[in-house]
C-alpha cells in the first residue's frame, strides 16, 4: 500500500514540486490527457529531465482515488548521481573505476541487495535505465542495508550510449551471461570495468551482449541451473576484486 509519503498527485502540487527540486523517480500522465496546464507541465518535465509515462486511468485510480487531475509524481527516496561526473572524478582521484549496470532489474529486493554488493566489493556507481527498472523504495533502502542512503545511483535515459561512453573512456565492459562459455576465474576481468547484470526474465539486451568486450558466466554445479541476479551481481564483483588483489 502506497502512503501519501510516496507520491505526489494533482497538476500545480506536482509542477511546484519540480519546481522545488524534489527529487522524482517517474511521472505518471494520464492517456489522452490535454490542455493548457498540460502542456505547462510537460515544459517543465523537459526542461528537468523527469521521466515520465503514459498510463491508463486506472493504473493511476489504483495508486489513489483522489482527485489526482490525471497525474501522480512519483517520489525518489535518494538523488540520482551523473556518470559523466563521477568517472572523470574517479580517474582524476587515482581510483581504478568499477562500476556496475543493470539492465532492467526490476525487483526492488533484488536491486537493494546488488548495492550492498556494489558498496561492499568496492565498486563505486551503480547504473540504471529510466524505464523498466526498480523503483528506489524503502523495501530497497533495508535491502541494501542501508548502502543506497550514500551509495551513488546513476540514472541514464540510454543504456547503449551510456555503455559507449564507458567503452571509450577506457572501461572493459563484461557481461555476467550464464549463456557464455567463459567461465568467470578463467577471464581476464582486470583493469577498469564495468559490469554488466541483465534482468531477471530476459537477461542482458542483445544490443549489450554485441558491445561487450567480455560475457563470463558463473561456475555452476548440481541440479539448478542459475542463481538470482543479486547473488550473481555479487559472485562477479568478488571474482573481479579478487583478480585485482592478486
Amino acid at each position: 500500500m502506497k502512503t501519501d509519503k510516496d507520491f505526489i498527485f494533482g497538476m500545480h502540487p506536482v509542477i511546484e514540486a519540480i519546481k522545488a527540486g524534489n527529487q522524482i523517480d517517474k511521472l505518471l500522465i494520464k492517456k489522452g490527457l490535454r490542455g493548457e496546464l498540460y502542456h505547462e507541465l510537460m515544459s517543465i518535465v523537459n526542461e528537468y529531465n523527469i521521466p515520465w509515462q503514459i498510463v491508463p486511468l486506472e493504473k493511476l485510480d489504483s495508486i489513489t482515488r483522489k482527485n489526482h487531475q490525471g497525474v501522480i509524481a512519483l517520489i525518489s527516496l535518494i538523488e540520482f548521481q551523473n556518470i559523466e561526473n563521477i568517472l572523470p572524478a574517479l580517474y582524476e582521484g587515482g581510483a581504478e573505476p568499477l562500476l556496475l549496470l543493470l539492465d532492467g532489474v526490476s525487483d526492488v529486493r533484488n536491486f537493494g541487495a546488488i548495492v550492498r554488493s556494489a558498496a561492499c566489493f568496492g565498486a563505486q556507481a551503480v547504473i540504471i535505465p529510466e524505464k523498466n527498472s526498480a523503483r528506489i523504495t524503502a523495501d530497497a533502502v533495508k535491502a541494501s542495508a542501508g548502502a543506497l542512503n550514500f551509495f551513488p545511483i546513476c540514472r541514464v535515459k540510454s543504456l547503449t550510449k551510456c555503455v559507449n561512453y564507458l567503452k571509450e573512456s577506457g572501461l572493459k565492459i563484461i557481461a555476467a551471461s550464464e549463456k557464455s562459455d567463459t567461465i568467470a576465474d578463467t577471464a581476464d576481468l582486470t583493469g577498469p570495468a564495468v559490469v554488466i547484470m541483465g534482468s531477471e526474465d530476459r537477461g542482458i539486451s542483445r544490443e549489450l551482449l554485441d558491445i561487450a568486450d567480455i560475457q563470463a558466466a558463473v561456475p555452476m554445479e548440481g541440479s539448478i541451473g542459475s542463481l538470482n541476479v543479486s547473488v550473481t551481481a555479487g559472485v562477479m564483483l568478488y571474482e573481479v576484486t579478487r583478480q585485482r588483489k592478486a
